[in-house]
């Protein structure tokens, strides 16, 4: 039987930091103090400019110590060499001999839960990041420290309004998991059935909302100082993420869509959800009872199984994708479960993508590209999909791109192939020549890989494009069957009537503009002159104004003013 968690399973290397403050955040006083949201928020702005300030510092003596030896002797480099010297006092001293990507890892595990998701989702953002940075944040700690069940006790009992056993035959008190947000245990209810209980820690709603006020005024400082990394729409990409991780009614929500996008295959489960033991802070969910991908029970399996377990895998990620565009944005082989007569179940669905309409039809007809390997086709519509930033090359990227794809076919001859490297790689490209993607992309590029890892567990001989494009190509059929084309004209059909119920009248009123057009012979005014007159009368109220907040005498702005109103009353045309 396997822990249905929502996280890793470690515990190694939890920095004491983190325990701390949630030991120091669940001990709050119950006593009103109006002041202390503000006391919180500068005691955390306290910390995280400490962190910040460290890092930066921190920063160049990492970029000092990977300068040549030639570029060290005598006075060169002499500025920075001599900064290095006048900040290494100030830098932690297990830190400061640190390369700068792994400083930046620590600092984010010393600053807590929000700033580990954080760096959680920024090692996914290849596209914007450099890669030695994205490398080394994917070394962040996924558990942490567990927090004692009377907390988790006295959180379930006031929000069901009652004791424990007033609900629960029992409640483990060993939690299956805790991860930085929530910490889940197993129960029975009275009427027998097994669940889980997500409990949200205690103060951990009031640290994200907190941390997220000061990472968005970070944000905007940071934008100043590297804005080729676009650290304002990170930030504001990621706020808009966890926001909703801390309320377990959105899960509960995305649970209920999951199931429903699903009920037409019975070999895909995703846990039921118990609404009357569910709250804001509490979610009550079906125990998912199986194992992981990664088991020896299940490398163990015989071919025929292992490539049933492949297939309806594949199925159901491609399908989330491409068909539903709502799928699991935090997929990991700890959040599949393999159950009795192989059925595929998915848990811990607090983080979801979604694509548009649009979007989906792009990412649908980008995928099917890749698998049938139409090069064109992969890139148009992945440059249909791209925004274009400041500088940036659309040119050069479609041909990087084109240029990659060509490499990775070439390599698919052999057995190499990864479609989600591939994507990420070409979403790399993107951010050298300044062309940004949404952030469901990467989030959609978490899901192949892992859709690509557990395959590559049960068969390392797998065939990933083959496998993809049966999915994929049915998606595709379905997408362009006739009833399907039927529906989409149907549900345009209300706005069809009422552009068609309006022609007449649209008809009418554009014959008679242009007959009005065609036989006025009134003489047009001078634009030029009018553009002139109208330049000078604004340049001497701007003079007037100025004049003003100087403190000019009034004789001055007076007579500018007058001016300037003289220019806009002779500059009027008369009216035809």
């Amino acid at each position: 039987m396997s822990n249905q968690t929502n996280e890793a399973d470690s515990n190694d290397g939890v920095p004491k930091e983190s325990s701390e403050e949630d030991r120091r955040t669940s001990g709050r006083s119950s006593n009103f103090d109006p002041l202390a949201p503000y006391k919180s928020l500068a005691r955390r702005l306290f910390q995280i400019h400490r962190h910040v300030t460290g890092l930066f510092m921190g920063g160049i003596i990492a970029y000092v110590a990977s300068l040549s030896k030639e570029r060290k002797r005598r006075l060169r480099s002499f500025p920075s060499r001599f900064t290095a010297f006048l900040v290494r006092p100030f830098v932690k001293r297990e830190l400061r001999n640190l390369p700068f990507p792994v400083q930046l890892r620590r600092r984010l595990e010393l600053l807590g839960p929000t700033y580990i998701k954080l760096g959680q989702i920024l090692s996914l953002r290849q596209d914007i990041l450099p890669k030695i940075i994205t490398a080394e944040l994917k070394n962040l700690l996924y558990n942490l420290p567990q927090v004692p069940f009377e907390s988790i006790r006295s959180i379930i009992e006031s929000n069901l309004r009652g004791k424990l056993e007033d609900f629960f035959i029992t409640v483990d008190e060993e939690p299956l998991g805790s991860a930085s947000i929530a910490q889940t245990h197993r129960a029975v209810t009275l009427d027998g059935k097994i669940v889980v209980l997500k409990v949200i820690k205690p103060g951990i709603r009031d640290t994200v909302e907190t941390d997220i006020i000061l990472l968005r005024w970070l944000g905007h400082f940071l934008n100043w100082v590297i804005p080729q990394y676009q650290p304002r729409r990170l930030i504001r990409e990621f706020g808009s993420y966890t926001i909703k991780e801390v309320e377990m009614e959105n899960e509960a929500d995305n649970a209920e869509i999951f199931k429903a996008n699903f009920s037409d295959v019975d070999y895909i489960r995703f846990p039921e959800i118990y609404r009357e033991y569910s709250t804001r802070d509490i979610l009550c969910m079906e125990f998912l009872e199986g194992i992981t991908p990664d088991t020896i029970e299940l490398s163990e399996a015989s071919p025929d199984r292992k490539q049933k377990i492949l297939d309806r895998g594949a199925e159901a990620i491609i399908r989330m994708l491409y068909k539903d565009g709502f799928f699991h944005a935090d997929l990991h082989p700890g959040n599949l479960m393999i159950m009795s007569d192989d059925k595929i179940g998915f848990i811990d669905l607090g983080m979801v993508g979604r694509f548009e309409e649009r979007t989906r039809r792009r990412m649908l007809y980008y995928f099917h590209a890749l698998v049938s390997g139409d090069i064109e086709g992969a890139t148009r519509n992945l440059a249909a999909m791209a925004r274009v930033g400041k500088n940036g090359d659309p040119n050069g990227f479609r041909r990087s791109v084109t240029d990659l794809l060509r490499r990775f076919y070439q390599h698919a001859t052999h057995g190499d192939f990864s479609l989600g490297q591939l994507i990420i790689n070409s979403l790399a490209i993107g951010g050298r020549h300044r062309i940004f993607f949404p952030v469901e992309m990467t989030l959609m590029t978490k899901a192949l890989i892992t859709y690509e890892g557990v395959g590559k567990m049960l068969n390392p001989k797998i065939d990933i494009p083959t496998l993809s494009r049966k999915h994929a190509l049915k998606i595709f059929q379905d997408q362009f069957h006739p009833a399907s084309i039927a529906q989409e004209l149907w549900r345009g059909t209300p706005e069809l009537i009422d552009v068609l119920m309006r022609l007449p009248r649209i008809t009418a009123d554009s014959l008679n503009h242009l007959e009005d057009t065609l036989t006025d012979r009134t003489p047009k005014p001078d634009s030029i002159q009018n553009l002139s007159g109208s330049i000078m009368s604004g340049a001497f109220v701007l003079a007037g104004t100025m004049a003003v907040v100087q403190g000019g005498p009034w004789p001055l702005w007076s007579a500018l003013f007058l001016i300037g109103f003289l220019f806009f009353l002779f500059n009027k045309q008369p009216k035809s």
